[in-house]
């Protein structure tokens, strides 16, 4: 009996151990299933995530350039991310669309125009300055001589200023800035009396002497008008400091507005010689050959002055002239038709060609 009892007994753990193992082998698969579909669960949770995030940079791509696209939008710097952090923050500018955005460097200042010399004054040694100080109503002297060395002693201003070579309102800036009594000066400076500026005229002209320029330069016209021309005068000749010479024809309108400088000295004369002019007579006169010629002479003049005509001339007499190509064109007369006044008696020019012809010509 005990024998079949520890039978069953053994048969029954054995049976339980099976029983065990099977169910073991039976749940392992389902856990890693479980596992599995844990993981892919997961995955499509971060990829959900991703494609949200990856939705929400397309609709801020999207709202971004519908914000640039849209028309007369002003440019206004926005931050980007919102969050406070040490780096340094981006703006994001948007623009009008069309309107191309450029770096352009601001726009350059044009340089000051050089004044003529003709409007300014330089003020030099010995020059005589009005300056009044506006701010004061003093009845005491405004006039200030320059000295020698250029300096100008102005109380108010203290130490002696160099302003030889300056202008008024330069001068006006310096004074203004050295005075101390008041806290903002008004100071108006003039020229009273111009010294320093001088050019010499002498020659055909009724007021020699020293001018006294009024500006840095003067044309010579206007010095000549002070000195008053002499009706002879022809020319001027014009030795600079630098002892440049110029001369001028003072027949020539333009060449007369040349600028007359501080030191300049001028000399007036009469026109120089004209180069000696010339006729050219031949044929049927007593002394053919080169004649001299002036203005105004006229064909029976001419043949006068070349001894009359032989008794072997006649009446008609050609005269050739050189065009301005080079050609002669000969015009023909009738000295007895200009001796009777039947027709006029013709002038001749520099260079003309005079043939008195023989008779039956």
């Amino acid at each position: 009996m005990k024998k079949v009892l520890s039978v069953l007994v053994i048969a029954l753990v054995w049976t339980l151990s099976v029983a065990a193992r099977t169910q073991s082998n039976s749940m392992a698969p389902a856990t890693s299933d479980s596992s599995k579909s844990k993981e892919e669960k997961n995955a499509k949770a971060k990829n959900t995530g991703k494609g949200e995030n990856t939705s929400k940079e397309e609709q801020s791509k999207e709202q971004g350039k519908s914000n640039t696209t849209a028309a007369a939008t002003p440019l206004t710097p926005t931050n980007s991310g919102g969050e406070t952090s040490d780096a340094p923050s981006r703006s994001v500018t948007t623009v009008p669309s069309g309107v191309p955005v450029t770096n352009s460097a601001p726009p350059k200042e044009e340089p000051k125009a050089t004044p003529l010399p003709t409007n300014i004054y330089r003020v030099g040694a010995g020059d005589v300055l009005d300056i009044r100080l506006l701010n004061a109503a003093t009845r005491e002297s405004t006039l200030f001589t320059v000295m020698a060395d250029g300096l100008l002693e102005y109380p108010l201003a203290g130490e002696p200023l160099q302003v030889a070579g300056l202008t008024t309102d330069e001068i006006d800036a310096r004074l203004t800035s050295k005075i101390n009594l008041y806290e903002k000066p008004q100071v108006v400076v003039s020229v009273r009396e111009f010294t320093s500026h001088r050019v010499i005229v002498s020659g055909l002209v009724s007021d020699p002497g020293t001018k006294v320029l009024r500006r840095e330069a003067m044309p010579l016209y206007v010095v000549l008008a002070e000195a008053q021309l002499k009706p002879e005068a022809g020319q001027a000749t014009i030795v600079r400091a630098d002892r440049q010479t110029l001369t001028i024809n003072l027949s020539d309108q333009k060449a007369t507005t040349v600028y007359v400088l501080p030191g300049d000295v001028i000399t007036v004369s009469a026109p120089p010689p004209a180069p000696p002019q010339f006729f050219y007579i031949g044929g049927q006169v007593t002394s053919p050959g080169q004649k001299d010629f002036h203005a105004g002479l006229t064909l029976t003049q001419a043949v006068l002055a070349s001894g009359g005509t032989t008794r072997f001339a006649g009446n008609k007499v050609k005269v050739s002239r050189q065009g301005e190509d080079g050609k002669l064109v000969t015009t023909e007369y009738n000295l007895k038709q200009i001796e009777q006044g039947k027709i006029p008696d013709p002038l001749l020019q520099a260079g003309d060609r005079v043939e008195v012809g023989r008779g039956g010509w």
